[in-house]
């Protein structure tokens, strides 16, 4: 099986202005085709090749660190496009916001986590909204590790890599994970994704 750059859900300027055009054309066409590119020359001929995309990350983590990060940096940013849309609404539905509140106490505690976490990532990395032992969680991982490698289920996810925010946001990281939480969350599809990991 080989790997394709899965297209972008939206136009590349539908998401500014919390995200450019340029933002998406450098992110989604060059650094995420990148990695797909790397993933299917790295397997090409190995135990990976032929497997899915999960089943590589937690395969190849700790194993082969090449295969890994491109696997991973697939997966991540796989999710991470639909994670966003256009005119993203600001509330959560219904089953979202209800286990937010019981796990977190209040959706803007749980928003102050998961900006204090993507803040925390020393270097390149991403914060995440995890399902783990039953319980939402919010976590970090640098580099391009997913939740998935620490038995977590991931249902939202930020890239902080610089190539994500540099040319919207220069260096305020907080500034571009405030704008992703507020303005540009598909929060129906973290909820179906919080379906599926519960």
């Amino acid at each position: 099986m080989s790997f394709t750059l899965p297209d972008l859900p939206h136009a590349h300027d539908a998401l500014a202005p919390y995200m450019s055009r340029e933002t998406l054309e450098y992110h989604h066409d060059k650094h995420h085709a990148a990695y797909v590119n790397a993933l299917n020359t790295l397997i090409k001929g190995t135990e990976w090749e032929g497997m899915n995309l999960e089943d590589i990350v937690i395969g190849s983590f700790g194993d082969n660190v090449a295969v890994f990060n491109n696997a991973s940096q697939d997966l991540n940013h796989t999710y991470f496009w639909k994670w966003m849309k256009p005119h993203a609404r600001a509330a959560l539905p219904g089953i979202l916001e209800k286990q937010v509140r019981a796990d977190f106490g209040s959706i803007e505690k749980m928003k102050e986590e998961f900006v204090s976490a993507g803040v925390a990532q020393f270097g390149s990395g991403w914060c995440w909204l995890a399902v783990q032992n039953g319980k939402m969680v919010v976590m970090r991982t640098p580099n391009g590790e997913n939740p998935l490698v620490y038995g977590a289920k991931p249902i939202l996810g930020c890239d902080v890599w610089e190539h994500s925010y540099y040319i919207d946001y220069r260096n305020r990281r907080p500034d571009y994970i405030r704008a992703f939480l507020d303005h540009l969350v598909n929060w129906e599809y973290v909820e179906d994704l919080f379906k599926q990991a519960a």
